[in-house]
């Protein structure tokens, strides 16, 4: 009969566990130090303004990204072009069920599936939740000195948000609102 040596065992699993292992660490995204604005355009002009970030971290395994996860409170809707009614009537419809849908849907989440590093920028690709409905994006960003900044668009269609799109409805004219939107982000972690 063979006696087993537990102690080499031992240490030949914790080494093992060790080498298959990574240790990855979140960084916070400082809510209120970053910006989220949008631009969104028209047959006839364009119109733009900003969403505030909820909550949101990066996951990284020493320095490189592998992750993260991102949640936007929707009801933070601004018009930054308009005033007066004008600003308030435009918030009240993006908010409303023909865009956005706030009351039921008061969150938007993006999560990182992939990061691919090309030297100071990483090609991003990930799930984006709006509306309740989830759709693949990609996108590059660019993180130096604890400032992460992309720019992408969005097909709003996607998640179901057909108001004034020439894609679903005929003879709009002017009032053709176009598919994409323009996000333009900047997080400090």
């Amino acid at each position: 009969m063979k006696m087993i040596n537990f102690k080499s065992l031992l240490a030949s699993l914790v080494i093992a566990a060790v080498s298959f292992t990574t240790v990855n660490a979140q960084d916070k995204v400082e809510v209120k130090e970053s910006t989220i604005k949008w631009e969104g355009e028209k047959l006839t002009g364009s119109h733009d303004g900003v969403i505030q970030l909820k909550e949101g971290f990066f996951l990284m395994d020493g320095d490189e990204l592998v992750g993260g996860e991102f949640v936007v409170d929707m009801s933070t809707i601004e018009v930054k072009d308009l005033e007066g009614d004008n600003k308030a009537k435009l918030e009240g419809h993006l908010n409303s069920d023909d865009f956005f849908g706030v009351e039921n849907h008061g969150e938007a989440k993006f999560t990182i599936k992939t990061a691919a590093k090309k030297g100071d920028t990483y090609g991003i690709s990930g799930d984006m939740t709006i509306k309740g409905k989830t759709n693949p994006i990609a996108f590059d960003l660019k993180m130096v000195e604890g400032k992460a900044s992309t720019e992408f668009k969005i097909d709003r269609t996607k998640y179901d948000i057909r108001y004034g799109s020439g894609s679903f409805f005929d003879n709009l004219g002017d009032k053709t609102i176009y598919d994409e939107f323009k996000l333009m982000i900047e997080l400090m972690y």
